[in-house]
């Protein structure tokens, strides 16, 4: 025991003294046969593919006008700096079908600790007509652990929006969490066609209360309060409907 540790504390004065080397093991280690084992252990930590899908929310949502359910996941598989991701999000009415149904495949890469930047394709098959985007976005963990997934659509039409998505866990207890979020919407210019105007044109702020059974699925409460904003709302307004509503959700998160 006292020649391992005298031998410990030489490596470390010979490190000190060299100036050069990383560790006390580089002291008695060949310099090549280190590189490799630090390529052995990148390969080990962070460079092997994983992947997890999320169903961030599948809930019914039950609103003043219409009953719907609404549905958002993801999923991605790579490794630590390099994945592919898939997006998807809708709804759907009762009564008159799927009116939202938008799917994403994107490319991502790790530019920090934290953040990823996204490019890549999105196609809304609802509404009616289709449209398909050019995506490029950022997503990531703001300071305080804000989750922020923000893009910038292009569309096949030469339409530019925008959306910023901001959610924040609030830990009642282990197993019980608030969850309040946050998403917006802009657009450039109008696209009449499938009823969008200039300006934000889609915003919801809502909270949800989750009891994690297991880590890995988590039902919930919640309350919604959002809709169409500006020039959307009054294209939503002259086909008399109600641009804004306020709704109670209930649903699931699941994970794995």
């Amino acid at each position: 025991m006292k020649q391992s540790a005298t031998l410990l504390v030489i490596g470390v004065l010979l490190c000190a003294g060299e100036g050069r080397a990383q560790t006390a093991a580089d002291a008695f280690y060949d310099p090549e046969a280190m590189a490799a084992a630090r390529e052995a252990l990148k390969d080990g930590h962070g460079n092997q593919v994983n992947s997890l899908a999320i169903a961030e929310r599948m809930e019914y949502s039950a609103a003043d006008s219409e009953d719907a359910f609404v549905w958002e996941g993801q999923g991605w598989l790579g490794t630590d700096a390099n994945k592919l991701w898939v997006k998807t999000e809708g709804e759907y009415v009762d009564g008159d079908g799927t009116e939202e149904a938008e799917l994403q495949f994107l490319y991502s890469r790790a530019v920090s600790a934290f953040w990823d930047l996204q490019a890549g394709i999105r196609h809304d098959f609802k509404p009616s007509p289709s449209r398909s985007h050019l995506v490029f976005g950022a997503q990531g963990l703001a300071p305080y652990w804000f989750e922020v997934d923000s893009a910038l659509f292009l569309s096949d039409e030469g339409k530019l929006t925008a959306r910023l998505e901001l959610e924040y866990d609030v830990l009642l207890t282990q197993r019980l969490i608030l969850q309040p979020r946050l998403e917006l919407n802009v657009a450039a210019s109008s696209d009449r066609e499938v009823g969008i105007g200039r300006g934000f044109f889609d915003s919801v702020a809502e909270l949800r209360l989750r009891y994690e059974i297991r880590r890995e699925f988590a039902p919930y409460l919640g309350v919604s309060w959002g809709g169409d904003f500006n020039d959307t709302a009054d294209l939503v307004e002259r086909e008399g409907g109600n641009p804004r509503e306020f709704a109670l959700v209930a649903g699931f998160r699941a994970w794995f």
